[in-house]
């Protein structure tokens, strides 16, 4: 995952594609074109980032995967979040927002 300055915190990118997916199907390309549209172009997902994710995502049960055909007719591998991934979002919504208030909060303090 590339970002315009620095490096993401670990753990980022799951909650990233996570969302991005939401209850739609995705291929590969369309989850990376979705993550720097949902940040504001701010982050941008690399193949060698974005894959290693999707297929360990997949095993641990938070997205399902089938093959189908993309819009230019090519055979592509298309994801969606499963009740297991919309529950692991929820746990990492709640974890980026506590970590988020923490550090807004350092940031406040003289």
């Amino acid at each position: 995952m590339e970002r315009n300055q620095g490096n993401l915190l670990q753990g980022t990118l799951d909650l990233l594609i996570l969302k991005a997916i939401g209850d739609g199907e995705f291929h590969g390309l369309g989850i990376a074109r979705r993550v720097e549209q949902i940040t504001g172009d701010t982050f941008k997902v690399r193949p060698g980032s974005l894959f290693p994710a999707l297929h360990r995502m997949e095993e641990a049960g938070w997205l399902k995967s089938f093959w189908g055909a993309s819009e230019n007719n090519r055979r592509a591998k298309y994801y969606r979040r499963t009740k297991a991934g919309e529950r692991q979002l929820g746990v990492e919504t709640e974890q980026w927002t506590t970590i988020s208030r923490a550090i807004g909060h350092a940031l406040k303090t003289t």
